[in-house]
Order: C-alpha cells, then sequence, then structure tokens
C-alpha cells in the first residue's frame, strides 16, 4: 500500500525496510493506529522479506517511533536569535529559510570562492536516493568541496581495495557452513545482530568461533576462544601468525603462487615477528595465541568476520592490511563456508545518483578530510586554503560524533559562519545553527534500502504522513538548487519523481544474488587484470603493513565502541547507554577507585567528571565510554570524543579515535 491517505482503518499493517547504519537492513512491519505509529516490528518471514531479518530485530529500531514522535523533533524550519549554541530560535517558513541560505552561499562563493562553503553530508542512516541522489549533485554543480567520509571505514575500505578491489565479500547467509569463525574487531550482539544465531549454528554444528577484541564483548562471551589485544597492535598478531604458518610449513604455497602477488615481500615482513613477540606486544597470552594458530592452520573452512574496530587508530591501515593478508596465507578461499566476510556493498547495482548534464563539464572540487572540519571552522592557519563562511549539515551530528570534540565545538560556535543544519531532532550540533531545516525520517519518503550486510534491495514507500514541515533530503536541494540558477527540471525532489524513478526496481528481486553464489576465488575474483590478490603494492601510500607504537604520556587507551543504545548518535536522545566509564578492577585498584565512584577523566585536551564502574570484561590498560553520548550526558558538556586526537592513520586518512589516551583519578 503506497498512499499514505489510503489507510483509514484504526489499524493497518504496513511493509517496509530499515536503513540505518547498520549491517543488516531488516525487513519491517510497522502497526499504525489512526495513522499513527503504534509499533515497530520484523516484517513475516517470506519471499518479500529479508532472509538474514528471520522474523526479529533489534530494541534500537523496536522503539524508533520515540524518536519520530520525540518532544525534540523539529516539526517548522528555525532561524537563530540567540548566541550559538544556545538553541534560542523562532520559527520560519521555508521559503524565508531557505532565500536566506541561498543568499549565504551567493555571497560567500562572491566574496571568498566557492571552497569558503562546506557541505558536510554523511547520510550513514539514510535510504540509498535520500543519501546520494540531489544534494551531493548540488554541491558537485557548484565545485564545492567534498568533504571525504574519512571518520569511519575508509581506512578499511582502501585497504580492500587495495588486496582485492571490487571483489565481492562472501554472503553472511553463507558463515553457517564453516568450521571456524574469526570474528576480528566486531561485535555483532551490537551491531549486525543478525549474525549471532548464524554463528551459533556453527558451534552446534562442532565448529568454533574466535573472537580478537580489546574487550570481552557480548560477541566474545560467546566464543570458544577470545583474544584481548591491546589496541592498535592487531598487525603484529596478524603478521606474527603469518610468520608462524611459515615457519610451520602450513602456508597455502600453492593458493599464494597462483592468485596473489607480493607474498615474498609481505612474508619477509611478517618474518619480523614471532608468536612470542606477538604475546609480549599485544599483552596477550602465548598459549591463546597459539591455540588460534592451530585453528586457523588446521581448519577448514574458515571465514573471517572483519570489522571496523582496528581501523581506529594510528596503525589502522596496517592493521587491516595485516589481517586480510593473514588469510591469504592461509588460504581460506574456494569453497563455501570459508573467506572474509566484508561489506556487501558492491552488490547494490542500482544506480542511485543524479545524472549529470549533457555538454556541462564537472567543476573540480578540492577534498577535505572529515577529521579536520574542525581545524577549518576555527580557522587554524594552514587548514584550508580560503576562510569557511557557510557550513552545511546533513544527516550528521558532528559535535559529539567528530575526533577531537573540543576544537569542533569551537568550530561551531565560529560567530563568522553560516551554519545550517537538516535534521528531524535538535540534535548538538544543531544548537549551533544558524538555520536549522526539519527533515524526514525514512517512515515517510519514497526510497529504496541497500545492505552492507546481506545482498538485498528493498524497496520502500511512505509508511506515515510527514510529521511537522519536513522535508526530504532531495527536496532541500531542490529548493536550493533552483535559488542558485539551476533548473528546476535537473533538481527534480518531487515525491512521485522519485517514486517513479524507484517503480522498476519493484519488478526486480529483492535478493540481489543467492545464498552459495558469492565464494571466493571461485565466482568472485579481484578485479585486477591478473585475477589476483595483491599482498604488497609498491606504489601505494602502504605498500606494506607496520606497526607503530603509540604515545603513552597518559597511561589508559580510551575506546568508545558501539552499545546495544546507540551505533551512532541516533537513538542517545531517548534511549542512551549508561553514562559512565568501564575500567578493569586492576586498574582500580592500582588507582584506589570504587566502583559506582564519581572519577575525573582527563587528558591535555580535555576533562569529564563521570561514574566508573569497574568491570571484568575489560582488559587491563583499557578503558571504555559508550559511543554516541550526547552532550547534555555530562556535566561538563563533552564526551568520549573530546580525548580522540585528530590526527589521521596510515592508509586513507582515516580517524584514530581508539588512540586517545586519559588518566582517570578521584573526582
Amino acid at each position: 500500500m503506497d498512499n499514505v491517505a489510503e489507510k483509514v482503518a484504526e489499524k493497518v499493517l504496513v511493509r517496509t525496510a530499515c536503513p540505518l547504519d547498520c549491517p543488516d537492513a531488516c525487513s519491517l512491519e510497522v502497526t499504525l493506529t489512526l495513522g499513527r505509529i503504534t509499533k515497530i516490528d520484523a516484517a513475516p518471514v517470506d519471499e518479500l522479506s529479508n532472509p538474514l531479518t528471520d522474523g526479529w530485530i533489534c530494541k534500537k529500531v523496536k522503539h524508533h517511533a520515540d524518536r519520530v514522535y520525540s518532544p525534540e523533533r523539529i516539526m517548522t524550519p528555525l532561524i537563530r536569535v540567540g548566541a550559538k549554541g544556545s538553541g534560542e530560535f523562532r520559527s520560519a517558513t521555508w521559503d524565508e529559510a531557505l532565500d536566506l541560505v541561498a543568499e549565504k552561499i551567493k555571497t560567500a562563493i562572491a566574496s571568498h570562492g566557492v571552497d569558503s562553503v562546506l557541505p558536510y553530508l554523511y547520510n550513514s542512516s539514510a535510504p540509498k536516493l535520500e543519501a546520494n541522489y540531489l544534494t551531493p549533485h548540488l554541491f558537485a554543480r557548484l565545485g564545492a568541496p567534498e568533504i571525504l567520509h574519512t571518520i569511519c571505514a575508509a581506512t578499511y575500505g582502501a585497504a580492500w581495495d587495495q588486496v582485492f578491489g571490487e571483489m565481492l565479500s562472501i554472503d553472511t547467509l553463507d558463515v553457517v557452513d564453516a568450521k571456524l569463525v574469526v570474528v576480528w574487531g566486531a561485535n555483532p550482539a551490537v551491531s549486525g545482530t543478525h549474525l549471532l544465531p548464524l554463528l551459533a549454528k556453527v558451534q552446534k554444528a562442532g565448529g568454533k568461533l574466535v573472537v580478537v577484541d580489546p574487550r570481552a564483548t557480548g560477541t566474545a562471551s560467546r566464543a570458544d576462544l577470545h583474544l584481548a589485544v591491546r589496541p592498535g597492535t592487531d598487525v603484529v598478531l596478524a603478521y606474527a601468525l603469518s610468520n608462524e604458518l611459515v615457519r610451520t610449513g602450513k602456508v597455502a604455497t600453492q593458493f599464494l603462487e597462483s592468485h596473489t602477488t607480493g607474498s615474498k615481500e609481505f612474508l619477509t615482513a611478517a618474518s619480523k615477528y614471532t608468536l612470542e613477540d606477538a604475546s609480549k606486544i599485544c599483552d596477550v597470552s602465548l598459549d591463546k595465541i597459539r591455540e588460534l594458530f592451530e585453528l586457523i592452520a588446521n581448519t577448514q573452512p574458515a571465514v573471517l568476520r572483519m570489522g571496523y574496530g582496528p581501523e581506529r587508530n594510528r596503525n589502522g591501515g596496517s592493521s587491516v592490511l595485516a589481517v586480510l593478508g593473514l588469510w591469504l596465507v592461509a588460504g581460506h578461499f574456494g569453497t563455501n563456508g570459508s573467506g572474509i566476510l566484508a561489506s556487501t556493498s558492491d552488490g547494490f547495482s542500482v544506480d542511485v545518483h543524479a545524472p549529470w548534464p549533457k555538454d556541462v563539464a564537472r567543476p573540480t572540487q578540492r577534498t577535505l578530510n572529515m577529521n579536520h572540519v574542525g581545524r577549518v571552522l576555527r580557522g587554524d592557519a594552514g587548514a584550508w586554503p580560503v576562510e569557511a563562511k557557510v557550513f552545511l549539515v546533513q544527516g550528521a551530528n558532528p559535535a559529539v560524533t567528530a575526533v577531537d570534540q573540543v576544537g569542533m565545538l569551537a568550530g561551531l560556535a565560529n560567530e563568522e559562519i553560516f551554519t545550517v543544519v537538516h535534521d528531524q531532532v535538535m540534535t548538538d550540533t544543531a544548537k549551533f545553527a544558524d538555520v536549522v531545516l526539519p527533515a524526514t525520517t525514512h517512515f515517510e519518503v519514497h526510497d529504496l534500502v541497500g545492505s552492507y550486510g546481506s545482498y538485498t534491495a528493498q524497496v520502500i514507500s511512505p509508511v506515515i504522513e510527514r510529521v511537522g514541515e519536513s522535508r526530504t533530503n532531495n527536496e532541500l536541494a531542490a529548493g536550493l538548487a533552483t535559488r542558485l540558477g539551476f533548473s528546476a527540471d535537473e533538481f527534480n525532489g518531487d515525491p512521485q519523481s522519485i517514486a517513479d524513478r524507484i517503480a522498476e526496481q519493484k519488478m526486480h528481486s529483492l535478493q540481489l544474488r543467492k545464498p552459495g553464489t558469492t565464494v571466493q576465488f571461485k565466482d568472485t575474483w579481484p578485479t585486477f587484470g591478473d585475477k589476483r590478490a595483491r599482498l604488497f603494492v609498491a606504489d601505494s601510500e602502504l605498500p606494506l603493513p607496520q606497526y607503530r607504537e603509540s604515545e603513552k604520556k597518559y597511561p589508559l587507551v580510551l575506546i568508545s565502541p558501539a552499545t546495544s543504545h546507540t551505533i551512532n548518535s541516533m537513538f542517545a536522545d531517548t534511549d542512551p547507554p549508561r553514562v559512565a566509564i568501564s575500567m578493569h578492577p586492576q586498574d582500580a585498584a592500582h588507582r584506589k577507585l570504587s566502583n559506582a565512584q564519581r572519577v575525573i577523566v582527563r587528558n591535555d585536551v580535555a576533562s569529564i567528571e563521570i561514574d566508573l564502574v569497574i568491570d571484568e570484561t575489560m582488559r587491563p590498560g583499557v578503558c571504555f565510554m559508550p559511543k554516541g553520548l550526547w552532550l547534555r550526558a555530562t556535566q561538563t558538556g563533552l564526551t568520549s570524543n573530546a580525548f580522540a586526537p585528530d590526527e589521521l592513520n596510515d592508509l586513507a586518512s582515516g580517524a584514530c579515535f581508539n588512540d586517545a589516551r586519559v588518566e582517570v583519578t578521584v573526582a
């Protein structure tokens, strides 16, 4: 049922899908009572649903209506009347707001050039057309800078591309055929939860589950073996395991000769590290490392589920390259139940980008690292060639998700920059805006939902009428584009136009690829000319993995992974995780700290007063604060990202969240 107006019964069940930033892309069934969402659950298991959903969904999405109808939902365009950050606004019409934004963009370009207009477009929790269609097209047509998504997954993606090119991931559903699954730097207990039942099936059939993670996560608690490595040392563990495969004659020699290049250089670099070295550097018992080695060397078929955790530090690229390389050295490919479970995004083949006009040359766009936007906003010398004048944020909340939070907040408070935020609720970033524009949720749009954990595509239609005066990303782009001199035909954001664009997709199968058809080195191959994976790339910015020790001015590493409440900052407004720092008993005893005590977390940049949780699931030397907390969660108005440096890692200039170093003392 596509037309919301047709849903007139007292209770109606409507099918849709979840586009939020999670691998699973669940099929949903929404209960409407008199046109209002009263329940969100999994869609029935049938030929129309994503088979990975399997009839159940996470608690976050079950309570998504709390955000849809939040008292903080932005109902009309708003124009700032108070100081930046005060959250003081007056209501405005869309015409008034868009006229003002367009005029500010024109003035900035006329006075300082197009590089003074910074579009911070993330939209990781938006459906495909909302994220990729008219808004990026508008700023590309202007020639405005592209802010690169280096804050997450860029390093992982660059490493995958360097080793495998466009080779597809295995299908998550094929994991059940493995005899060994190594989950390295991921926690599907909170993100991608539909992997857990598949892992349980592997174990029930006699297979083994290994987790490599600094914490004893919910996934690690289910594992047969858990290695709690020090953050940033994954590269050493992977190198040492590869070296041991060579030393013991367990290396997949024929596979390496037939299907890889650069193995000699890779294994020479790996030969510097023994299992004993890995035990010392990673601070993991030698017995556990040997047990992992025996499993990798002697178990087939075997799957690697590589997560994004290892990329979040100075050695991020090296760690991902080394772990991918380990799986090649072991030769765990070519049969069902083997290979690497990575992102399935490359399997989504529907074009969701706006067509470029014929006979119009593409302007050259500068690129800006997302991790350095705070530097530009606050006007640091040499951070950007021109003074920033307009900052437009869509589908993001950098006040709480960016590194160097103190610097980012200083930049957002800069009165010289005209800030526009298009969002659903009054986020911490929106409070610093000059203009706030109300955005739709995915329950209010026509679009396509893809997945990076399954090979599916799902068409969605509006489930409810628009809340307030909310508009889609494409409608916002269309309204700005015509005011900036572009044609309405090129920028057609009309909902019916979007519906027509995706109508053809309704005739295609939900399943983009059937299970069992993405066996790596059988059905899908590295996309280089010789179909070989590359273990050494001479002209890369990182030809081979290398280990660098961290700065140790402060003794504790602070990590900030996702939780069952928050994968990003979404839902931390309606259902936040516990506001506390978790620490191993050994570290607490050394500091004479007790459970539930108020403590000060500090380094040279920031200080936060917060509750302490003494937690045996932590490893010594590492503490944890939840990802995605809003500023109001702490008395000092800062969160874990205040301690994360804006330094860049060793491949694709990714973020170094897990290089945050702190000390914890009594408050």
